[in-house]
């Protein structure tokens, strides 16, 4: 099969892949842009160029944002290649992927990982219910389908996507029983010590502080302070229990909605073998990446959440400066054009993070490290207390738990479960989670037959 030669391959057609792409691109640059949807956006802006009046008053302003970006892109010449699964990028910069049942591949010169982030697991009793989904999970489906639920649901957790996906349901009509915040007083005193920061994003936080006043003013039921939660039900969700305090609640729902913040969709970066880091801050790992996302491996960059969860607009930035980075990298500017342009991005990018220590203080997640009957693996069946005994044996690893009980070797390839592993051993075994590590990943990253895969070759 032929291959494609590219200057710039950027995967993921979200805010840093849609600007990474068309700033590369007006400098210059053979680029393609490489996604599984049908058309750009990402997950924060899906569908932004087939929505309709209705979907932007529902879904707000941060939403329509994503336009500009799409028409950006149109006009900057870079090729979007839309539908295409990308399943393997090797080191030495080849791009492998799947559309429409045929293997596609590119050979780059640079490659931009622009892949975003992926909700962090929130292993609770009965988080593998029917009729329980992640927030991310029903979001999706009201960007790309309109699709609400039809009765009282609960949102449940903590972390902004919570109250901004409360606030677009109520603005759809939709009918919210309560909204149950693991947040409580110490997570807002230790916010406090980032009040500085978070005041030079006052525009962010002016956002949050509107969403939560509409909910409140809506009448939607508000708990804090929520702890031990658990979704009780045989065979579906019916109802979802908490403490506040050394009070117990109960909560009849037939639909929950978790959800305690987003991490760093690292298998790209996890399977080219490049340095990752434990961020203690946002408590998950992180590609270790210079101030132009370039990663340790030759001719790599990320950009957006995928390096670091910043927000859509610090991703937009973040993709920029990719896009100057490799511009630069293939000789079209030089390095004082590049520093030139990239000097007020660089300012802007500063504005969008100074928010994001008080947020991730604030928004800590707590139920990471679940009881001894709370499935981890769901691909699997394999429960935290199972892991906690294959370390007893001598497991010290994510990929040794992978011999002693199948953990992280279904389809997700660790994706829902692998932070919650790290965590679970290592506090079995009192080390910290860096000590510990992640699933070693490898190519597929994304499902592939062996009679596609067969076709490459033919």
């Amino acid at each position: 099969m032929k291959t494609e030669t590219v200057d710039v391959a950027v995967i993921g057609a979200g805010p840093a892949g849609l600007s990474a792409a068309a700033t590369a691109a007006r400098c210059g640059a053979n680029v393609v842009l490489l996604d599984e949807q049908a058309g750009p956006g990402g997950q924060i802006y899906r569908a932004i160029t087939d929505t309709d009046a209705l979907r932007l008053q529902i879904l707000g302003p941060d939403y329509a944002v994503g336009q500009k970006l799409a028409d950006d892109l149109i006009t900057s010449g870079a090729r979007h290649e839309k539908g295409v699964s990308v399943w393997e990028v090797t080191r030495d910069r080849s791009v492998h992927g799947l559309k429409d049942g045929q293997v596609r591949s590119w050979q780059a010169r640079h490659v931009v990982l622009a892949t975003g982030a992926m909700e962090r697991p929130f292993p609770i009793p009965g988080w593998t219910l029917p009729g329980v989904m992640t927030a991310g999970a029903a979001q999706i489906l009201l960007k790309s389908a309109q699709v609400v639920p039809a009765g009282g649901l609960v949102l449940a957790g903590c972390g902004p996507l919570l109250y901004l996906l409360a606030w677009q349901y109520l603005r759809a009509g939709v009918k919210i029983s309560a909204i149950v915040d693991t947040t409580d007083r110490a997570d807002h005193r230790r916010a406090l010590a980032h009040a500085g920061g978070a005041l030079r994003g006052w525009r962010m936080l002016a956002k949050g502080l509107k969403l939560m006043l509409a909910i409140r003013r809506a009448g939607v039921p508000f708990y804090t302070g929520a702890s031990e939660l658990a979704i009780e039900g045989s065979g579906q969700a019916e109802a979802l229990k908490f403490n506040v305090g050394k009070h117990t609640h109960r909560i009849s729902t037939s639909l929950v909605l978790l959800h305690q913040g987003v991490v760093p969709n690292t298998q790209f970066s996890w399977s080219l073998r490049a340095g990752h880091q434990w961020d203690d801050a946002q408590l998950c790992w992180s590609p270790k990446t210079d101030e132009w996302g370039a990663l340790d491996v030759p001719g790599v960059l990320v950009a957006g959440d995928g390096g670091g969860i910043g927000g859509a607009l610090a991703a937009a930035s973040q993709g920029r400066l990719a896009g100057l980075s490799v511009a630069c990298e293939l000789g079209l500017i030089d390095e004082k054009e590049r520093d030139r342009l990239a000097a007020p991005v660089r300012g802007d990018l500063a504005e969008q993070l100074a928010v994001r220590p008080f947020l991730d203080a604030l928004y800590r997640p707590k139920m990471r490290v679940p009881h001894d009957d709370v499935v981890v693996c769901r691909c699997e069946e394999v429960t935290a207390g199972q892991i906690r005994s294959h370390v007893a044996l001598g497991c010290s690893g994510p990929n040794q738990a992978k011999s002693f009980g199948r953990c992280g070797m279904g389809p997700c390839q660790g994706r829902l479960c692998g932070l919650t592993v790290t965590e679970v051993i290592a506090q079995a075994r009192g080390v910290p989670p860096e000590e510990v590590g992640y699933y070693r990943i490898r190519p597929p990253i994304k499902p592939i037959t062996l009679g596609e895969l067969a076709g490459e070759a033919t």
